[in-house]
């Protein structure tokens, strides 16, 4: 087990390991770094330069915050996290941990976790994306929502959109939110309905509390 800072930089959240900036993103499959390997928690994982074309470069420049690679989810998975960002830690254990809170269980699509959120009384399956600095619901109903203004984005393998945004009142395992949610250009929002879902949750959910992601055993904590 390990503890490491997590820091909130720019609406993104960073694991820092030996001093270099690692974006955490549950939303990717595939990590990436311009160093050649990564070894966390005494684990030790051969990475690749770049995924679906973005390297660690343009991901700085996209996230305006200097790191050497991103944590997706062939590392991520591999672990027990409690990533508590008020506090600006990560605890890390290739063991079970214990966090207490309201229990979401945890689906996938091709290694991206899955969540259950509920607005205005519906079931929609969405996207955990600790990526994403924004929300996004693929649903018209999106419109009549309160506006919050444009955003900026990125996508691996797609590159910068703009995205009209607006909050949204949603539930999660019982806790509630509101979320700044954007729409997703044609195609990225095409690939939602090939996994039969909905949308994405952001890292909004993770930067007021602790919370436990415990991807082996299918159940995020809040």
């Amino acid at each position: 087990m390990a503890e490491l800072p997590l820091h909130l930089r720019d609406g993104h959240m960073f694991l820092e390991v030996a001093g270099a900036m690692w974006l955490v993103d549950t939303g990717a499959p595939t990590s990436f770094s311009s160093l050649p390997a990564l070894e966390i928690v005494g684990e030790l994982f051969p990475l690749g330069s770049n995924y679906l074309g973005l390297t660690p470069a343009r991901l700085s420049r996209f996230v305006a915050v200097e790191c050497v690679g991103l944590l997706g989810n062939d590392v991520l998975g591999r672990f027990d996290f409690v990533l508590d960002v008020p506090n600006g830690r990560a605890t890390i254990s290739t063991g079970e941990l214990e966090h207490g809170g309201l229990t979401v269980e945890l689906s996938e699509y091709m290694g991206i976790p899955i969540v259950a959120a509920r607005i205005r009384g519906i079931e929609y399956r969405m996207f955990l994306d600790t990526g994403a600095q924004i929300s996004y619901f693929q649903h018209e109903s999106l419109a009549s929502f309160p506006t919050a203004g444009s955003v900026t984005d990125f996508y691996p393998g797609f590159g910068q959109f703009q995205t009209e945004t607006h909050e949204v009142d949603l539930a999660l395992g019982g806790a509630e939110f509101t979320l700044r949610c954007g729409v997703l250009p044609g195609l990225l929002g095409a690939g939602l309905m090939m996994a039969k879902t909905e949308g994405i949750i952001g890292n909004q959910v993770f930067r007021n509390r602790s919370v436990g992601y415990f991807p082996r055993r299918g159940s995020l904590v809040l």
